[in-house]
């Protein structure tokens, strides 16, 4: 079984860029404030959904606040000016036996090169190791790259009440990542 608070692995985007995505670590939280500043009002709200730009302290203490069992946080890290950079982000958090909901954000200088791939894939990677069996997302209707991302790794669109974001769903199984 896989040590998800350890997990580190070196990745490659489209463009050949080389980063690290690993297991999110409670010193990492000012480089999290630092990439959350670099990225866009309207990148936060297809995030949270709202228009956002500060987090409350219990905020901050609930999204540095991973367990690694019912809470997984992965970044990506990236070279930039002779250090590392974290440039994306990606978590999930079971809200019942067997079911957690996903999410990512993503830097705008570095979307559209795969970081949201690579993070899906490794979460997904630790989610069926965990013994997981569904995975799901609440997207925005105009969030079209989420929507991609999730569409290339098996969520569908499941029925949802609210009219205002799109609910996706993936069963996770066997031979499944």
């Amino acid at each position: 079984m896989l040590d998800a608070a350890k997990y580190s692995a070196p990745e490659h985007l489209r463009d050949g860029t080389p980063v690290e995505i690993r297991a999110l670590r409670p010193a990492d939280e000012a480089d999290m404030l630092t990439a959350l500043d670099q990225t866009s009002a309207q990148s936060l709200q297809r995030r949270f959904f709202a228009m956002k730009r500060h987090f409350s302290d219990k905020e901050r203490v609930f999204f540095m606040g991973v367990d690694f069992r019912d809470h997984v946080a992965l970044v990506v890290l990236a070279a930039q000016a002779d250090r590392q950079i974290i440039v994306g982000g990606g978590r999930y958090i079971v809200f019942e036996p067997g079911r957690a909901e996903m999410a990512f954000v993503v830097i705008d200088a570095w979307q559209g090169r795969g970081v949201g791939s690579i993070l899906m894939d490794h979460l997904g990677r630790i989610a069926t190791d965990a013994g997981l069996h569904e995975l799901t997302a609440e997207v925005l209707p105009e969030n079209g790259s989420m929507l991609a991302v999730f569409g290339k790794f098996g969520f569908r669109p499941a029925a949802r009440h609210d009219p205002h974001t799109i609910h996706l769903v993936r069963r996770l199984g066997q031979g499944s990542v």
